[in-house]
């Protein structure tokens, strides 16, 4: 009987170590308020990228709703998290950029509750992306609105994608179908 406590207990420390670097242990609010816990995620390829509404980069949002499109039935979904931290350009509240996107776009793709993506008031969530010591893979910093986090099967983080660089790029397109 102690064998199989010291097993269970060595293959529960084993996962909670490696759900320390996953999203898997993260729950945010949806832009309607409510719980959505990255867990259910889990198997899939996830971009995570940072929006706003007033932004030069704002007309991506047409290029990941396509991208979302394509590839939604593929074991590939997009989270969005609408952040006021660049110039002040996503000042609205969750109902207003829900209906920005939903008007302006025709987003269909998860939106979760505005945030902040740096800074003393970062979320959990960004600061786990940034920080290799959370993560475990690398460091980065945000560095503007639309800036993209390629998340693999597993949970941890594969690639950062600059915000300049479209949702339809190679590299990313390359990554979801492989």
């Amino acid at each position: 009987m102690k064998k199989i406590i010291l097993i269970a207990s060595i293959l529960l420390s084993a996962y909670i170590a490696d759900s320390q670097n996953s999203i898997y242990g993260f729950a945010v609010k949806d832009i309607d308020g409510n719980e959505y816990a990255l867990k259910q995620l889990e198997g899939k390829k996830v971009m995570i990228v940072n929006v706003a509404s007033k932004c030069g980069f704002t007309p991506q949002y047409e290029a990941l709703e396509k991208l979302y499109e394509t590839y939604k039935d593929d074991n590939f979904v997009i989270i969005a998290f609408p952040a006021n931290n660049f110039k002040e350009q996503e000042p609205g509240t969750d109902e207003e950029i829900k209906q920005f996107c939903t008007l302006n776009y025709g987003v269909s793709f998860p939106i979760m509750s505005k945030i902040s993506v740096k800074g003393d008031d970062i979320h959990p969530l960004y600061k786990w992306l940034t920080d290799k010591d959370l993560n475990g893979t690398s460091n980065s910093k945000v560095k503007w609105n639309f800036q993209k986090y390629l998340i693999g099967t597993n949970g941890k983080i594969e690639y950062v994608i600059n915000p300049w660089v479209e949702p339809g790029n190679k590299k990313i397109i390359k990554w979801i179908e492989d």
